[in-house]
């Protein structure tokens, strides 16, 4: 079921769902919430802090999902998937697959070629050439993966973070819409130094929040279908 929840404060979020999962049981149907935060970085289980580089007025709020620090602010679609991964028959590699795959199909609408990197979490695209379909030479395969993700010629178009409990997961993924991206410039995006971030409106998608959440939306709730 897909919940547009629009404007939310993002530990008010997070709080709702800790709750939501806590609380289902065996019937409880899926939900995908569908987002949009106030300017907030928020730090992972694991997260380092210094990957925030520097201190701002925005604030800091730490996640129990995985993966290191990112910024949500508005212009960015921020989707929450919270599945029952037992009863829909995958594990949690597969739900990231899956969420991934959404993501791909939601820029492939446009005609913009998204990209998985090995060993790096989220998608990618060629800010220079966002509707080039060549593939990239460090995407994922069943090979040794690279020593280090290659982001040359990269930039980062949606972070991804997940939490499972009770083979529940939620959390999900943000998607850059048309956003300010200079908070990015404070922090090491999900923990890489360097790693360049943009979104649909600067590669020439000029779409705006509630088109791109409600494609996003229909995208995650086919491809995380049983």
């Amino acid at each position: 079921m897909l919940v547009t929840r629009g404007l939310v404060d993002y530990a008010a979020c997070l709080s709702a769902m800790q709750t939501f999962t806590e609380e289902r049981h065996a019937n409880t149907p899926d939900e995908i919430w569908l987002c949009e935060h106030p300017p907030v970085f928020t730090q992972g289980l694991a997260g380092k802090p210094a990957h925030l580089l520097h201190s701002t007025d925005i604030p800091l709020v730490a996640s129990n999902r995985g993966g290191q620090i990112t910024y949500h602010g508005p212009g960015q679609v921020v989707a929450y998937a919270l599945i029952d991964l037992k009863r829909a028959g995958y594990f949690v590699k597969e739900y990231v697959y899956r969420i991934e795959d959404a993501v791909l199909k939601t820029l492939a609408h446009w005609g913009v070629t998204g990209h998985r990197v090995a060993g790096a979490p989220g998608v990618y695209v060629r800010p220079l050439a966002p509707f080039d379909h060549a593939m990239l030479p460090s995407r994922p395969s069943h090979g040794t993966p690279p020593l280090a993700p290659d982001f040359t010629g990269l930039a980062k178009i949606a972070a991804l973070g997940v939490k499972v409990s009770r083979h529940c997961a939620y959390h999900g993924v943000a998607l850059n819409v048309h956003m300010d991206l200079s908070p990015f410039s404070h922090i090491n995006p999900c923990g890489y130094a360097g790693l360049a971030t943009t979104d649909l409106f600067t590669i020439g998608v000029h779409v705006g929040w509630s088109q791109a959440a409600d494609v996003l939306g229909s995208k995650l709730a086919a491809t995380l279908s049983p």
